[in-house]
């Protein structure tokens, strides 16, 4: 898993039938300090996040094991909104400060 934050949506109308209902997220990976990697990913959402929400993302064979996914083509899925993050005993992100 790696952390990233949501950076936008991805609006589709036309997809393969078993993407009907998905909604697909923006995410920009995050390094051990909460900065920005410029790494993207568009990623299937699980878990109704929203735009500069913190996030959890799995990749790889491990996104299509979330029940329901076992047959779509999603490389990356998010599986949690992170409440908070701490390194090193100081706090690096927290959900309720962070708006």
């Amino acid at each position: 898993m790696q952390i990233a934050k949501v950076r936008g949506t991805v609006v589709s109308t036309q997809k393969e039938p078993s993407l009907r209902g998905v909604k697909f997220l923006l995410v920009e990976f995050l390094d051990e300090e909460g900065q920005p990697l410029s790494v993207y990913e568009v990623a299937a959402d699980n878990v109704g996040a929203g735009v500069d929400e913190w996030v959890l993302v799995s990749r790889g064979s491990a996104a299509r094991q979330v029940p329901g996914s076992e047959n779509r083509p999603v490389d990356a899925a998010v599986i949690a909104i992170i409440d908070t993050v701490s390194v090193d005993n100081r706090p690096l992100y927290n959900k309720g400060t962070q708006y």
